[in-house]
């Protein structure tokens, strides 16, 4: 598979040694010293992107290989208003468009945990629900993407909280998400259900950047020769459902 590298930081040296390793074949590799090299004719030479950037260049970045025609997989977060209209873009270009939080096996595994924990606690009203995430000081978004999932993944099966604050205080209807950023910290987000008689808490801890590099790869090697829009779930077998 020949893959286009869209962010050359840690993250995509990290992919792109895991790439090398199981035989794939790097044909860009986009940083900001030779943006001039991103253009329509490098991104045909690949089957594949993967972008990790910034949330100001991301939507730019996965507009370029969409139009591009090539099948997309983007891993930066915070730029979701525009969301939409990438997944749009790939729809009227016939293309394919993965977009995760996170691509840790681990973490969409939890997602699944978490969802099915809050619609059980939900019916424990001694119970108030809260989240912790660490990450580290480079870390440009707050909260991370993947408290943000996991906070939809709450509120959609927990009634009494509305919506989410990354704040440490909170209403009653308000799921509080504290963001800490700490060096070294790859990730860890900790949801806790608080009673006067006791906690129970569910953790997922990151322990390097391999396991998000690992899963982005696999979620490429899905993803090339496919149409449509997809997500980490297809990727790894949990549901059936498509978007288009």
């Amino acid at each position: 598979m020949k893959i286009a590298l869209i962010g050359y930081g840690k993250m995509g040296k990290t992919i792109e040694e895991l790439a090398i390793q199981k035989g794939h074949e790097i044909v860009l590799k986009i940083g900001q010293d030779n943006l001039i090299e991103f253009n329509d004719t490098n991104l045909q030479k690949a089957d594949v992107c993967i972008e990790f950037t910034s949330p100001e260049a991301a939507f730019e970045n996965v507009t370029k290989c969409l139009n591009a025609g090539i099948p997309t997989v983007c891993g930066t977060t915070a730029w979701l208003q525009h969301l939409k209209e990438a997944q749009d873009i790939c729809i009227a270009k016939n293309t394919a468009f993965l977009y995760a939080s996170n691509f840790s096996v681990g973490v969409n595994l939890f997602f699944q945990i978490n969802e099915y924990v809050a619609q059980l606690m939900s019916k424990y009203e001694a119970y108030n629900v809260s989240m912790e995430e660490i990450h580290h000081t480079q870390k440009k978004d707050a909260p991370s993407g993947t408290a943000v999932t996991l906070a939809e993944g709450i509120l959609k099966n927990y009634p009494s909280k509305k919506t989410w604050v990354n704040s440490a205080d909170s209403k009653q209807d308000e799921l509080s998400i504290i963001s800490k950023r700490i060096d070294p910290a790859p990730g860890t987000h900790a949801i806790t259900y608080h009673s006067e008689i006791d906690d129970i808490t569910i953790t997922h801890t990151a322990h390097s950047r391999i396991g998000f590099a690992s899963g982005a790869l696999l979620a490429a090697e899905f993803l090339a020769n496919k149409k449509g829009l997809y997500t980490m779930k297809e990727v790894l077998g949990m549901t059936d459902d498509r978007y288009c």
